[in-house]
């Protein structure tokens, strides 16, 4: 399954996370793929945000890993841009980490194959005019769950559904 955003400002890719809280469960891998500059951060900051995160959200650019400790549930964002080598990951501790139920959202996924879990929900952001396209595809079922409830919840005019594709 797979559905298709058009966003338009960085607000909107925000509300766009925010939307997407209400939606993932307690326990979900989600892979964020896109260009230096798409906004990947933005997504998982709105996340945040919906998921009553009310303090600053850091890039783990050079940390490679922020944990966030919420009401319901924990989340950790990485971003593995400047990893060198997917070992490196077991310095942080990940196969300790991934025994807990949290969400993972991980920006530059394929810096950390083999070590990382596969995602539920893989959301791939490109540039769209003075917007952004995002292309958000299930890989589990956990994912389609996801999806389903995104597409049932309403948009408002900076967040239009482009395409969805339910043959998947």
């Amino acid at each position: 399954m797979i559905i298709e955003r058009w966003l338009s400002t960085p607000e909107a890719q925000g509300a766009f996370g925010e939307d997407l809280a209400r939606c993932v469960p307690r326990q979900l891998v989600i892979y964020l793929e896109g260009d230096l500059g798409t906004g990947k951060t933005t997504l998982c900051r709105g996340l945040l945000r919906g998921l009553g995160h009310a303090g600053a959200a850091r890039s783990p650019t050079y940390t490679l890993l922020e944990p966030y400790e919420l009401a319901t549930r924990r989340l950790y964002h990485l971003d593995l841009y400047r990893l060198g080598d997917p070992l490196e990951l077991d310095y942080l501790g990940l196969r300790d980490l991934l025994g807990e139920p949290a969400i993972w959202v991980v920006e530059w996924p394929e810096r950390g194959r083999g070590m990382l879990p596969p995602p539920d929900l893989w959301v791939r952001i490109g540039y769209a005019g003075s917007g952004r396209r995002l292309a958000l595809s299930a890989a589990t079922p956990a994912g389609r769950t996801v999806l389903e409830a995104l597409m049932s919840a309403p948009s408002d005019e900076a967040s239009r559904p482009v395409a969805a594709d339910v043959g998947q």
